[in-house]
């Protein structure tokens, strides 16, 4: 299974956290990591909503090693990160919100992926697995 949702609009976040938690619980995760799925989702397409405009979420199931999970990979064109690291830190912020974004992301998901290049734009992949 993979799919992928544009994002445009504020409704297409609520789209893909849609799409997210129906495919979480069709392989089988329970409903607090369904709920988990979802809020990463959520979490990861506001960003692209915000800071890029435009932008794809993408959601698929995955196997590695006898295991099954869940992949999200959120990519857009905008504008780029200038310091990844930065960003991972509790409490960084550039939108004046609490800077709980992508740190709370890794703290949710089991692996994550982040490449950005500035002017070019960024690419979230993270994992989840049963």
């Amino acid at each position: 299974m993979k799919s992928t949702i544009n994002i445009t609009t504020e409704w297409d976040i609520v789209t893909a956290r849609e799409i997210g938690r129906n495919e979480a619980k069709k392989i089988g995760f329970d409903t607090v990591n369904q709920a988990r799925i979802a809020t990463v989702i959520s979490e990861l397409a506001r960003n692209i909503y915000l800071y890029a405009s435009v932008g794809t979420i993408t959601i698929e199931t995955v196997e590695q090693d006898g295991k099954v999970g869940l992949a999200i990979t959120a990519a857009d064109q905008g504008p780029g990160i200038e310091d990844v690291r930065a960003v991972m830190q509790d409490g960084f912020s550039t939108s004046g919100s609490i800077g709980a974004g992508l740190p709370g992301v890794k703290r949710l998901m089991d692996d994550i992926e982040i490449q950005s290049q500035l002017k070019e734009g960024t690419t979230v992949r993270v994992k989840k697995w049963l």
